[in-house]
C-alpha cells in the first residue's frame, strides 16, 4: 500500500478527502430538508439542479486554470474560501427568509464555487501517486467515510432541518482551504504564451473526445449517470412506502459497501481489464434496481447495498482511467470533464427525466415502484450493451512497474 509514498504523504492525502468529503455533504444532504422548513419547498427542484448548472460550466474553467496558470493546490484553496463565503451567505438568507430568488442566486453561487472542487482534490491526489491503480481507491474511500461522518456531524448537532448544518460546513470549507496550507505545491506544466478564449474556458479539454475509447468511457459516465440519479431522490420515499423508517441510515448502507469495494479496487485493477471492471459495475446497477423492482424490503435494501459496488466500478474507475490514459498536462481538465459529463449533463437529464417517468409510473397503482425502478434498470442495461459494444481497449505498460495493465 505505501510502496510509493511516506506514511505522512499517505496520511496528508486520507485527510484531505475525509474533510472535503465531509464538507460536501454537510450542505447537500440537509438542503431539502432545511428548505422545507424554511418555506421554500417550491424552489427545491431549481436548488438541486444548480449542483448541474455549475458541473457544466466551471469544473472546466478552474480545471484549466489549474492545469496553466496555477497548482491546483492554490486553487483549491481560494475556492474553498469562496465556497464557505457563499455556503454562508445562502444559509443566512435561508434563516432570515430573504426573498427566494436572492437565496436560489446565492445557491447558484455556492454551487459554482464548490462544483469545481473534487475533480481538483483528486487531481492534487493523483499526482502524488506513482500507482494510482493501487493506492487511489483506499484514500477514495475516505472521502465517502467522510461524507457519512458529515450527515452524522449534522444530527448530533440537530441540526437536519436548520440552517445550522450550513454554517457548520462553512466551517468545515474553512478547514480544508486551511489544510491546504500543508500540502505541497503541485508542479505546474509552461502555460501557452497566447491563449484562445476556448483554451481559457477550459473547452479544448472536449479535444479529448476524439479518441475513441476515452469518448465511449466519458459518454458511458454520462449516461450512468441519468438512471442514477433517480435513486438519490427516490429510494427514500420508497423506504417510507415499505415502512422502514431512519432513511438516512438505511441509505448508509450503500456508502458501507462503497468503502469496501474502494479498497479492493486496486487488486481487481491489477488482475482485471478495465473493460471488464466496467461491465461489472454496470451490470450490478442493473441488478439493483431490479432488486428495488420487488418492492419489498429486502429487495429494496440489497439494491441499496449494491448501489456502493456499482457506484465504485463505474465513476472511480473512470477516474483511475484518466489518470491512466491521458497526459498528465490535461489531468486537471479531464477530471473535470468527467465532472461535466457526469455531475452536470448526465445529472441534469438525470433530475428532470426520473421525475418525469415517475410521474408516468405514479398513474400506474399499486405497481408504481416496479414500474418505475424496471425503467431504471432498462435504461442501465442499453448503457452496458453500448459500452461492451464501443470500448476497444488496449495494452500498455507504465514505466514505473512491469506489470501490465490491460485496457
Amino acid at each position: 500500500m505505501l510502496r510509493t509514498i511516506r506514511r505522512v504523504e499517505y496520511a496528508e492525502l486520507v485527510a484531505l478527502f475525509l474533510i472535503h468529503g465531509a464538507a460536501l455533504s454537510m450542505w447537500f444532504v440537509p438542503l431539502s430538508t432545511v428548505l422545507d422548513a424554511h418555506g421554500l419547498n417550491h424552489i427545491k427542484p431549481y436548488a438541486y439542479a444548480t449542483s448541474a448548472l455549475a458541473a457544466l460550466v466551471s469544473p472546466l474553467i478552474f480545471g484549466a486554470i489549474a492545469d496553466r496558470h496555477a497548482s491546483p493546490v492554490p486553487v483549491l484553496r481560494g475556492l474553498s474560501l469562496a465556497t464557505a463565503v457563499s455556503m454562508a451567505l445562502a444559509s443566512a438568507a435561508i434563516g432570515l427568509r430573504w426573498n427566494q430568488w436572492i437565496v436560489l442566486a446565492l445557491i447558484q453561487l455556492h454551487a459554482l464555487c464548490s462544483a469545481p472542487t473534487w475533480s481538483l482534490s483528486s487531481t492534487i491526489i493523483f499526482a502524488r501517486l506513482a500507482d494510482a491503480r493501487m493506492e487511489f481507491g483506499p484514500i477514495r474511500a475516505m472521502g465517502t467515510l467522510g461524507w457519512m461522518a458529515g450527515c452524522w456531524l449534522v444530527s448530533l448537532l440537530n441540526a437536519d432541518s436548520s440552517v445550522l448544518s450550513g454554517f457548520s460546513g462553512a466551517v468545515t470549507w474553512l478547514v480544508v482551504c486551511g489544510f491546504t496550507f500543508f500540502l505541497p505545491v503541485v508542479e505546474t506544466p509552461k502555460p501557452v504564451v497566447k491563449l484562445t478564449l476556448r483554451q481559457r474556458l477550459g473547452l479544448d479539454a472536449l479535444t479529448l473526445l476524439r479518441h475513441h475509447d476515452h469518448r465511449v468511457v466519458f459518454i458511458t459516465v454520462a449516461l450512468f449517470a441519468i438512471p442514477l440519479a433517480g435513486y438519490y431522490p427516490y429510494t427514500p420515499p420508497h423506504l417510507q412506502a415499505l415502512g422502514l423508517r431512519h432513511t438516512t441510515a438505511w441509505l448508509s448502507l450503500g456508502q458501507v459497501t462503497e468503502i469496501m469495494c474502494m479498497a479492493m479496487l486496486g487488486g481487481l485493477l491489477l488482475k482485471r481489464r478495465l473493460k471488464w471492471i466496467f461491465a461489472w459495475g454496470l451490470g450490478l446497477g442493473v441488478a439493483r434496481f431490479v432488486a428495488c423492482a420487488f418492492d419489498i424490503k429486502a429487495g429494496l435494501l440489497a439494491g441499496i447495498v449494491l448501489h456502493g459496488c456499482s457506484f465504485t466500478l463505474v465513476f472511480i474507475t473512470a477516474q483511475i482511467y484518466v489518470d491512466q490514459r491521458v497526459e498528465p498536462a490535461w489531468r486537471a481538465r479531464a477530471q473535470a470533464l468527467i465532472s461535466l459529463m457526469s455531475s452536470g449533463l448526465g445529472n441534469l437529464a438525470g433530475y428532470l427525466g426520473t421525475g418525469w417517468w415517475f410521474s408516468v409510473c405514479a398513474t400506474e397503482t399499486p405497481g408504481q415502484w416496479r414500474g418505475f425502478w424496471l425503467g431504471l434498470a432498462a435504461a442501465v442495461a442499453m448503457v452496458l450493451v453500448y459500452f461492451m459494444l464501443a470500448y476497444h481497449g488496449k495494452a500498455s505498460e507504465k514505466a514505473s512497474t512491469t506489470l501490465q495493465v490491460e485496457g
